[in-house]
């Protein structure tokens, strides 16, 4: 018999609300245990008390909601406890449903995990609700809202549905040749096959903006030591994340911090000063690990000392390029009416009094938008779709020049099959650990 599941589907801690979910077969009489009385009206919000099944004390005051299968989120019998969100409360609750037969607590994921075995959610959607958990912008919700509402996974199974009828018609070809078959027929499926894979060329195409879009534009700050890019990063995160001293070489190690931008997620910076000859092997280090994640940044801010010009430091300029915001700090010290620095327009700032930071500001949001803003289409979102769509890709390429019906027919359906695995249509079982693994319990 399926096992009835429970767990607390809002966050740990004190809070104003929390909500305890039930699925399972047992979930009707486990709510009638906690009441002892006849279960409310499907879909009715109704106020009642909970008691402990075995020493009838009472938990607390809830508002209970019933869901009969298949019409839940996980497409069993459901019922949400909205309790009042006290520790005690809640400990007390989720310690009376764990004394009961048949009931126990939820795996990680394992909700929506159900939502999946039983048809409510595909795989896609699985993964935007981990993802709409997750936002913290709101251009990340918009997609994994998206995303969740089958936009993905209607244009895999769009693409499917087309290299479903391409492969009846190669497979007319070979199952029934003597039959009186219109001539060709294996052949109209090419053209078919052609602009399909010129759609998944252009999809792929898209510099990773959905990937990016979930985990965050990367922004690197880089300079010279004593540059001002410490005092920078805390101006824009709006509080002191990075030490900032008068001494060149303080920063030694990559910082982070997480920025809204424009509604967009960024994940900026404070890198280690360049310079060509550093004081010590931890320096060096530093220096190594800050042209690295220049390398990998997806954009640059270059930071130059306005009180040092006209000299310009040669390893920030070597740095410089079309994805670099080019930046001249210390203007309170010395007012640098300077419009371009080796060549490249810059954006005068100080750090210290926040002169020119709005500036700034504008230029890495429409560098960020630019990047991440979609074209309406819906965005591949995870490493796992790239690669399947990329192996469907390339069978049909095969398919295209196969010589034999039957080998273009086997490409075909390797071609279907690598798109049936992203939505979860074939070949799931190996998959489902390693998507739902690290969905945090009440998902």
């Amino acid at each position: 018999m399926i096992p009835t599941i429970f767990a607390l589907a809002t966050a740990p801690g004190r809070a104003g609300v929390a909500v305890v979910r039930v699925s399972g077969p047992a979930s009707g009489d486990a709510l009638a245990a906690l009441t002892g009385k006849p279960l409310p009206e499907p879909r009715m919000a109704t106020l009642i008390r909970l008691r402990d099944p075995k020493t009838r004390e009472a938990l607390d005051d809830a508002l209970v909601l019933r869901f009969t299968a298949p019409r839940s989120f996980t497409g069993e019998d459901v019922v949400e406890l909205h309790l009042h969100g006290g520790r005690a409360v809640v400990a007390g609750v989720v310690e009376a449903l764990s004394a009961l037969p048949g009931l126990r607590v939820a795996e990680p994921g394992e909700f929506t995990r159900r939502a999946f075995e039983n048809g409510k959610l595909d795989l896609t959607e699985a993964e935007a609700v981990a993802d709409l958990v997750d936002a913290e912008t709101s251009a990340q919700r918009r997609q994994a809202l998206r995303q969740m509402e089958g936009a993905l996974g209607k244009l895999y199974d769009g693409w499917r549905e087309r290299l479903t009828r391409s492969l009846a018609h190669i497979e007319a070809d070979i199952d029934f040749p003597d039959e009186d078959l219109p001539s060709g027929v294996s052949n109209a499926a090419r053209p078919v096959l052609d602009a399909l894979a010129a759609e998944i060329d252009g999809h792929l195409d898209d510099r990773g903006r959905g990937e990016r879009l979930r985990e965050g534009l990367h922004i690197a700050i880089v300079g010279a030591p004593n540059a001002g890019k410490s005092s920078l990063l805390n101006a824009l995160a709006r509080r002191e994340a990075a030490i900032v001293s008068a001494r060149a070489g303080t920063t030694r190690d990559v910082i982070e911090v997480h920025l809204d931008l424009g509604g967009y997620p960024v994940v900026l910076a404070d890198t280690a000063g360049l310079r060509e000859a550093a004081a010590d092997e931890i320096e060096e280090e530093g220096i190594r690990r800050a042209l690295d994640r220049a390398a990998r940044a997806d954009v640059k801010v270059a930071v130059f000392d306005s009180t040092a010009l006209p000299a310009l430091d040669p390893a920030t300029v070597a740095l410089l390029d079309k994805d670099t915001v080019v930046v001249l700090n210390k203007t309170d010290v010395v007012d640098a009416a300077v419009p371009t620095v080796g060549g490249w327009e810059a954006v005068a700032v100080s750090a210290r009094t926040g002169a020119g930071l709005p500036e700034l500001e504008r230029r890495l949001t429409a560098f960020t938008a630019d990047r991440l803003a979609g074209s309406g289409a819906p965005a591949l979102t995870r490493a796992r779709h790239r690669s399947a769509l990329e192996e469907c890709r390339d069978a049909l390429r095969r398919a295209l020049t196969a010589p034999l019906p039957e080998l273009m027919a086997e490409d075909v359906r390797l071609a279907s099959r690598a798109l049936g695995r992203i939505t979860g249509r074939v070949d799931v079982e190996d998959l489902l650990d390693v998507i739902f693994r690290d969905f945090c319990i009440g998902k």
